[in-house]
Formats: structure tokens, sequence, C-alpha cells
């Protein structure tokens, strides 16, 4: 790495999520000196890139620093030797989270972009772009680190590591962040003294401990949620109360989308409320971007404005900046990212991608020992990770029958019977994005009947 001067890529720069990161490297910038920040996108985000670009430039030029901003709509010259390389991306844009959410919803199924047959979908979509970019990486700027916080993360940092030819990969995302952050607010102590111990997978991890100053709170932490009026939970996952005496047994601290399987009634019956009423999560999404979009164009606008936090993946950027600094600074810091196990938690192959505490040093993150996990949530935590891997297999390969199989695996789909009903609609929905799967020719298409 150039010491005078980074150079760090973002692919998918256009996303309303840039002007976080933006003020993230701004904030970071006498220990992180970046010489060239290139935002690259596809020629159907060109509008969104320059709006983006244009605010990203101003916040720079607010802060004096000699921070270069390039747009492009050039992936190869974005990635040339580049240092760092961050992907925030959603292929088919906001009209196919949409139908993830939708398609399911009509067969009377969860639809959510990241978990589910949606999640599926986001991923079959999304893995081949990014392995396309790995090899990119591999021949371009070999060096470099690739941080990823495209979603479904689990099931991305998965095949990105099992199929990519670029290795140097690390997936992060904002919900421990968040979790961290709720927590310390709800015991009304600085951020600083919160410690927790994370392990799972991506949106299916646990807080295994969480100490204040050192010491121990675990206990009084889920006292406290099991409190109606005092939930952690994201944006874009409603808020139900955890059932008291649940929390007490488990004894673990469950993330927030813990909800899509432990209230997989209540929430499917709140999803199904708002679906009637013609609303889904993404037209939420989507108004809220539109109106991002309306700030951004402002041009005396020159700060990341506060309504982003509205649109549920604060903390995304700064997850990513903390992770480059602490790289290239080999700061040794633990955090919680999603990596390659290594051993980390026993009974998960070494060469899967899982969620885990990291030591982040200039070599890159150094998952932390956990062992086995508790039996009360080791055989979800294993359902899932079968799921991803065999999700992930179906992507690379375009197979109908891994699709099918991965569908069927999730717990968040009740029958095969109705996995198949849903496959094929979404299948044709998105077959603008997934030509592997109608390029295979050896694959049983028979109309699904119930």
């Amino acid at each position: 790495m150039d010491k005078q001067g980074l150079k760090i890529a973002t692919i998918g720069g256009g996303s309303s999520y840039t002007p976080e990161f933006v003020e993230g490297l701004i904030k970071r910038y006498d220990q992180l000196p970046v010489k060239e920040l290139w935002l690259a996108d596809i020629e159907e985000g060109r509008e969104k890139l320059e709006i983006v670009g244009n605010l990203a430039k101003r916040m720079v030029e607010k802060a004096s620093l000699p921070m270069e901003i390039k747009l492009t709509l050039d992936r190869e010259e974005a990635l040339k030797d580049a240092d760092f390389v961050t992907t925030q991306m959603r292929v088919g844009l906001l009209a196919a989270r949409a139908k993830d959410e939708r398609i399911p919803l009509q067969h009377g199924i969860i639809g959510q972009e990241t978990n589910g047959a949606g999640g599926l979908f986001k991923g079959l979509r999304t893995i081949p772009v990014l392995l396309d970019i790995s090899a990119k990486m591999q021949r371009l700027c070999p060096n470099a680190w690739l941080i990823n916080f495209t979603n479904p993360a689990g099931m991305v940092t998965e095949a990105l590591l099992r199929y990519g030819q670029h290795k140097k990969v690390i997936g992060v995302c904002n919900l421990p962040i968040h979790t961290r952050i709720t927590i310390a607010k709800l015991l009304n102590v600085p951020l600083e003294s919160v410690e927790i111990d994370f392990a799972g997978l991506n949106h299916m991890v646990y807080g295994l401990d969480v100490r204040v100053y050192g010491e121990s709170v675990l206990d009084h932490v889920l006292e406290i949620m099991g409190d109606p009026k005092k939930q952690i939970s994201m944006q874009n996952i409603a808020p139900i109360p955890w059932e008291s005496h649940f929390l007490k047994s488990l004894r673990l601290i469950p993330c927030s989308y813990h909800r899509y399987y432990y209230k997989t009634s209540e929430i499917l019956k709140k999803e199904l409320e708002s679906f009637a009423s013609g609303n889904t999560r993404a037209e939420t999404v989507i108004a809220l971007e539109k109106e991002l979009f309306e700030l951004y164009k402002d041009p005396t606008l020159d700060i990341k404005p506060p309504q982003l936090q509205k649109r549920g993946g604060a903390y995304y950027s700064d997850a990513a900046c903390n992770v480059i600094n602490s790289i290239y600074n080999d700061i040794g810091d633990i955090q919680t990212l999603n990596v390659r196990n290594d051993g980390a938690i026993l009974g998960i192959s070494d060469e899967s991608a899982v969620e885990v505490n990291c030591v982040v040093t200039k070599d890159g993150p150094k998952p932390v020992s956990v062992g086995q996990l508790p039996v009360s949530v080791n055989g979800l935590i294993q359902q899932i990770k079968s799921f991803e891997m065999t999700a992930a297999e179906a992507a690379v390969t375009g197979s109908y029958d891994k699709a099918l199989l991965a569908m069927c695996i999730n717990p968040l789909v009740p029958s095969d019977y109705l996995a198949k009903a849903v496959l094929d609609d979404l299948l044709e929905a998105h077959k603008e994005y997934l030509p592997l799967f109608y390029k295979n020719q050896n694959r049983d298409r028979v109309p699904s009947t119930i």
C-alpha cells in the first residue's frame, strides 16, 4: 500500500449509503490518507452516481482534504491498482427487491430481501456479479482487500471464499455494531465500555456474552430485552417484543433477524397485512430513496443528511471504514466480521464463512475461536449454513435442482410443493438477471402442483 495516499474503489458508488462511507473516510483521514476514492456504477445508475458523487465532492471540499473523488462507469478503471475495494450493490435495483418480497407473500410465506425465498434470489442474482469482480481484482489489484457489504452478506462471502479467484475477502454487516450501540444506550454506559462476544452467521449471529468494563452483564441485558418497551431491532424489522422467559432460557442475545425464525407467524402476519394494503418494505425504501436523492441534489448540502439513518443500513459504511483503518494501521482491535471460519466455530468447515469477532491486523482479520456453539442454537445455524452453501452452488452453476433444494432447506419455506411454486415464479420474474439458469437446459421444469 502506498503510504503517500490510498486508492479506494467503491463498486455501487451511486448507492444512497455512499455519503456515510465518505463521512467515515473524512473522519479518519489523519489515520487513513485516501488520495483517490473511485465511485463506480452501471449505466442504469449514472444519474444517482452523479448526484452522490457531487455530494461527496462537496463533503470533501468542506473538510478541506486532498481527497479526489472520481466517478466512472468503467469498473476496471476503478479497480486498477486499488488498495481496498468495497462493494455495495443491488442487482436488479429496488424493483427486484419488491419482487423478492411480494412474490413469496403472494404464496403466503415470508418475503424478505436477505432471508427465506427472497434472500435466496438476491443471492442468486448477486453472486455471479461479485465473482466477476473477484476475477477482475485478481488481475487488476491482486493485493487489495475486498470489503463486501452487499446482502445477503453471509451467502455472498461463502460464495466468494469457495468459488472466487481473489481470496482476500471480508464481509461486513451493520447488525453487530447496531446491537452494541443499542445495548450501550439501554445500559446508559459509554459505547467503548461494552464488549459483546458474537458468533454465528450473518443475520444469524448470537451474543454469547456481554461485558461492561470487563464484567459480564448478560443476565441483566436479557432482563432488559424482555421488557416490551426496550427492544433491539433494525429499521427494517418489526420490533415485536421477545418473550422474557424465552430469553432467560436461551441465555444468549438473539439478533433482530432472529425474529423471522423464532416469531415466524407474528412476522408473517404483519407482512401480509402490509402486503394487503399495497405496501412492503421495498415500497417504503423506494420512497425513502427518492427523498434522499432529492436532498442529495441540493447544491448547498455538504454533509451526510440525518434522514439516511432511516434507510435501515446505518453503520454499514462505518463498519467498512473501521476494517480498512485497522488493516492499514495494523491496529489489532476486535471487530465482528464475515470471514473464513478456520476453526473458530467447531462443527462448521474451515473454508466456510462465519460471522465472529476477529482481531484485525495488517494481515487481515483473524477469527477468535469460540469452540462448539450451544446445542440450543447449533441446529438452526447448521441449517442456515447448509442453505447458504447450497444456494451458493446454485448461483455458480445455474442449477434449478440446487436452487430448489436450497429453497426447501430454508426453514422459512414450509413445503417442497410451495418451494417449487415460489421458485418458478421468482425465476420467471428475475429472468433478465439469471442468465446461468436459462443457459442450463438440463433441468426439469414440470409445472408446480399442490
